[in-house]
């Protein structure tokens, strides 16, 4: 009895240690992740003037939403589990000016030798009931540690200001709800969503206007 209180201490112990160099290679993703995308904006500045992301957050899922996820998916919990069974760990929100620009951006990044596309969603051609708009890609990249090479999985969230607000503020109010919102209030937020959509693509157009203008004025 003692002996097998003694080996499951010790495949408890191993499993943390496991664990926690998987959540170390998930941060130094985040980091890879993220400095490509800072030099790819500025790149872009250089370039043609103009920076096409705003600003650039990041988060490491905890591990009781590892755990809850992997319970939900009926998987066991362990550090086995984590790889195959959780794509969104390391996760890198892009927050762009413009429409074009969350294009701009997703083609930048993909263009890359060592970043590989798993999955894409688009959620602002096709957004969800609630009127959620973005879009999202899984990739994977190539870490290099200690022990060698480790191809690590990033979501990668682009979206607008506007799109940001709306999901900022429908995450509060599902929050403080307990995602009990009536009807008719869904509705509402569907159409600030449609609303804030418009504005996203009016903005783009004045933005381009101006560009334009620039350019002949250049010309002249």
């Amino acid at each position: 009895m003692q002996k097998a209180v003694q080996n499951t201490q010790e495949n408890s112990a191993i499993n943390m240690r496991k664990f926690a160099v998987q959540m170390q290679v998930y941060r130094a993703a985040i980091k890879e992740v993220q400095t490509k995308l800072e030099i790819l904006d500025d790149a872009f500045n250089v370039q043609f003037e103009h920076n096409p992301i705003h600003h650039i957050e990041s988060r490491l899922k905890s591990p009781a939403s590892i755990i809850q996820k992997l319970e939900r998916k009926g998987l066991p919990v362990n550090s086995d589990s984590v790889a195959i069974g959780v794509q969104d760990i390391a996760g890198i929100r892009v927050i762009c000016n413009y429409i074009d620009d969350v294009w701009r951006v997703e083609q930048l990044l993909l263009e890359q030798d060592d970043v590989t596309l798993v999955k894409r969603k688009d959620y602002i051609n096709n957004p969800k009931d609630n009127g959620y708009r973005s879009l999202h890609l899984i990739v994977s990249i190539p870490i290099f540690l200690t022990g060698g090479r480790k191809d690590t999985l990033v979501e990668v969230q682009i979206r607008t200001i506007a799109m940001d607000m709306w999901a900022s503020l429908e995450h509060k109010l599902y929050y403080k709800s307990d995602s009990n919102i009536p009807e008719n209030l869904l509705k509402r937020m569907n159409a600030c969503s449609d609303a804030l959509h418009l504005i996203d693509q009016e903005m783009l157009n004045i933005h381009q206007q101006i560009q334009k203008k620039n350019e002949q004025e250049e010309d002249a």
